[in-house]
């Protein structure tokens, strides 16, 4: 068995990148892919493989923030419920 023929078989997804890949140059998807020749930009691909993960990060930071955000919303809104009640209490 050849090693492209091992690289399709263990491989049961395709990526959406390949999929783009595929529709702007098939050749080069089958290049890569089935024939494994690297591409010949690796400097170039490796530089938005950083710009993504960076920006994953900045993803995350934003839910925490923004669920940090809720839940200090909420404590607020309680702690002005609970002096609200006193207040009326007397």
């Amino acid at each position: 068995m050849s090693c492209a023929e091992r690289r399709n078989r263990l491989r049961a997804y395709t990526r959406a990148s390949e999929v783009g890949q595929y529709t702007y140059c098939a050749r080069a998807w089958w290049l890569g892919v089935v024939q494994g020749v690297p591409p010949a930009n690796l400097e170039a691909l490796e530089g938005g493989q950083l710009a993504h993960r960076r920006h994953g990060r900045q993803v995350v930071a934003y839910h925490r923030l923004r669920s940090l955000g809720y839940a200090l919303l909420a404590a607020a809104m309680l702690l002005s419920a609970i002096l609200l009640w006193m207040l009326t209490r007397g």
